[in-house]
């Protein structure tokens, strides 16, 4: 990140189901949301990087105990006493997050979130009263949106709330690829935060308060499963061992890993390899390819043909290993 320089820090977070069906029994294995025997570890990305990750049980949601707050504390802090203490952070979550208690934790850590909720009956109600609503055309859907401020029951205060719903022409059609999309409500306190509002002023995110582009972000957490996917083709999903410790360890381990090799796509073979590629993908053309090791005059030597030297650009990759990024 201090490498970076990121004007405003995008953070989220969901878990990943691994499923185990097939596995012998496992300590820690039980049914998931998915509905397959595995773990569900709760996870923390940013930028494509898998950056943080607490190893579950399978039953354990996305609220279970106070780990997401934990989690989310503890990298917030060190962003902001590593980095910069006024850039602006910004959480990305899914409704499985919705929760005062997490929004409060943001909140009392100057720290804007995005976040899906629940659609009650309640809502719909006052939603069709209010009327004005806008349109919202994304990648591959169109919305009808509307801002308001909503206060449950149980909460201190309201809240930014934008409700959607699918877009619906002339003739009464639904105008989406997928018959299954249905009305649903995010949560924010982006444009009605005075204090953190002026850290994205500072920065130059005024467009982060308006109502498409909190819509946009919260689309993009799709990007997440992406890392999801990746980290499964990288690593197993299929843990080896019966007990609890053992298997946690091993998926660490995993991770660790899977963080240098997307460094490495990023710093080292940026250019040569797609650095959207995965790991099958960079594995194939990076490292399984023929060379001979020889030692001669006190020195190894790799030798290739001269079409590998050539398309993996052998110097500039050597170059490269031995040049780090400087910290600014």
């Amino acid at each position: 990140m201090v490498i970076k320089k990121p004007g405003i820090v995008v953070l989220g977070i969901d878990t990943m189901v691994m499923d185990n069906n097939s596995a012998k029994i496992r300590e820690g294995v039980s049914p998931t949301y998915k509905r397959v025997k595995g773990f569900q570890p709760l996870q923390v990305y940013w930028n494509g990087y898998l950056i943080d990750a607490v190893f579950r049980g399978g039953k354990n949601h996305s609220n279970h105990s106070d780990t997401a707050v934990e989690a989310l504390t503890h990298i917030i802090k060190r962003i902001r006493n590593e980095y910069r203490k006024d850039v602006p952070i910004l959480v990305l979550a899914d409704a499985g997050f919705y929760s005062e208690k997490n929004f409060k934790a943001l909140e009392n850590l100057n720290t804007a979130y995005i976040c899906g909720g629940r659609v009650y009956d309640d809502i719909k109600a006052s939603i069709e009263s209010i009327g004005g609503f806008n349109n919202y055309i994304g990648k591959e859907n169109i919305w009808e949106f509307v801002d308001f401020i909503d206060k449950r029951d149980k909460w201190d205060k309201g809240r930014h709330a934008i409700y959607l719903k699918p877009f619906v022409n002339d003739e009464g059609e639904t105008v989406l690829p997928f018959a299954r999309e249905t009305d649903r409500i995010i949560y924010t306190n982006l444009g009605v935060d005075e204090e953190l509002d002026e850290l994205f002023i500072k920065a130059g995110k005024e467009e982060y308060f308006k109502a498409e582009k909190i819509i946009e972000s919260y689309h993009n957490r799709g990007n997440d499963e992406l890392v999801n996917r990746a980290l499964k083709e990288f690593g197993t999903e299929e843990l080896p061992f019966k007990r609890f410790l053992p298997n946690a360890a091993f998926s660490y381990s995993i991770v660790l890993s899977f963080f240098l090799y997307e460094s490495f796509k990023r710093d080292v073979s940026n250019g040569i390899i797609d650095v959207k590629s995965y790991p099958t993908t960079f594995r194939r053309i990076l490292i399984d390819f023929a060379g001979k090791l020889i030692h001669t005059g006190r020195r190894i030597i790799l030798k290739v043909s001269q079409y590998i030297y050539e398309r993996l650009n052998i110097p500039l990759l050597w170059e490269r290993c031995n040049s780090p990024p400087v910290i600014a």
